[in-house]
């Protein structure tokens, strides 16, 4: 076809990644995942900018702001929601899920969910792992991948 390429225009914009202070022992671990798994795949530290909020609930309206900043091309969103004994853990695991979907439907580009929702602090360690499972790494893969598909289209 005249004027087409094969080779596909890599996104040369950078990746935010919005961390929750709540239960930081945990959402470290999911970063450190993720920052390990962008190093891993080629993606220069200087294209990975980190932010932190307050709580879970403060994730999306960050990643909105950012998403609307020239050069973001994917913000990856990470925290952990522990259940407690009140109803406050659904309100805000459903909150964050839903102001994620929702900036990422509004802004047309990725937001990849790295919000880890468990019943005890045993499952957030097992879904923080260093070399094992690790929400945080998944969710760097996530956006990458995103980020390539959208720029094929």
């Amino acid at each position: 076809m005249p004027g087409s390429s094969s080779k596909r225009k890599k996104t040369a914009g950078s990746y935010a990644v919005v961390v929750s202070r709540f239960n930081e022992f945990i959402c470290q671990r999911l970063l450190d995942g993720c920052l390990n798994e962008f190093q891993k795949k080629g993606i220069a530290k200087s294209r990975v900018q980190v932010y932190w909020v307050a709580g879970a609930l403060e994730i999306p309206v960050l990643a909105q702001k950012l998403l609307r900043k020239r050069g973001v091309c994917a913000v990856v969103a990470l925290g952990c929601v522990i259940r407690g004994e009140t109803y406050h853990f659904e309100l805000v695991a459903q909150g964050v899920a839903q102001g994620l979907m929702r900036v990422s439907l509004d802004e047309g580009k990725p937001v990849a969910f790295g919000v880890i929702t468990t019943e005890t602090v045993e499952q957030a360690y097992k879904r923080s792992e260093e070399q094992g499972d690790n929400k945080g790494r998944e969710a760097a893969l996530v956006a990458m991948k995103m980020v390539e598909t959208m720029d094929s289209i």
